[in-house]
């Protein structure tokens, strides 16, 4: 269930002393950045504000994720499960979610669930650290973006002749070579995919 200021009172606190556990997920990259407590008066104040709000249970009151660092979480949706018991809720973070720096406060990679495209992203971000061009990807940032838009041309009109040939293995291995190669001349721009998401974010609301 989507929870609105119309039906927030449908979630059901009393089981757990009047708080339920919330897992907050990034709505574009699918990263799970945190989990913390709501009462209801912090998801009265999270639909109200449109950044997500906890109960602190260490301060006793409640506290607006950033309202310190200004990294706030801004709401996008929040649902309930199917015992209308704890709380999964989609967020635009802006900056980093955990106190130590990092995008998430679960530290590997794995433990977030990211979607492949987003692990991807991430290879390739790493590789742009490096410049000894011990990878074929270290080696085309090297080369800059012109010759990674060249590739990404390339590729796309591989993948359509795919199409036109009706062959359908080659189809799915030159789409997989175009989006690498996409996410490799975002990278050398100093974009990620994140940046797509949030375009096609918006131009679906």
């Amino acid at each position: 269930m989507r929870i609105q200021a119309s039906n927030q009172d449908q979630i059901d606190f009393a089981k757990q002393q009047n708080l339920v556990p919330a897992i907050v997920q990034h709505a574009l990259s699918g990263t799970v950045l945190m989990q913390g407590y709501m009462n209801a008066a912090a998801v009265e104040a999270t639909l109200a504000d449109q950044r997500v709000t906890f109960f602190s249970r260490s301060k006793q009151r409640l506290w607006c994720k950033g309202e310190a660092s200004g990294h706030y979480l801004e709401l996008v949706s929040m649902h309930t499960d199917c015992d209308n018991d704890s709380l999964l809720v989609l967020a635009l973070p802006k900056g980093p979610t955990c106190h130590l720096g990092t995008e998430s406060c679960f530290s590997e990679p794995d433990y977030t669930e990211q979607p492949l495209l987003s692990q991807l992203m991430r290879i390739v971000q790493s590789r742009s650290a490096n410049a000894d061009g011990a990878s074929y990807t270290e080696r085309l940032l090297a080369e800059g973006s012109k010759r990674a838009a060249q590739k990404v041309g390339e590729e796309g009109v591989e993948t359509a002749l795919a199409a036109v040939a009706d062959d359908r293995e080659e189809l799915l291995n030159e789409s997989a070579d175009l989006l690498y190669h996409l996410l490799v001349l975002l990278r050398s721009k100093d974009l990620e995919l994140n940046d797509v998401m949030q375009v096609l974010y918006q131009r679906r609301r």
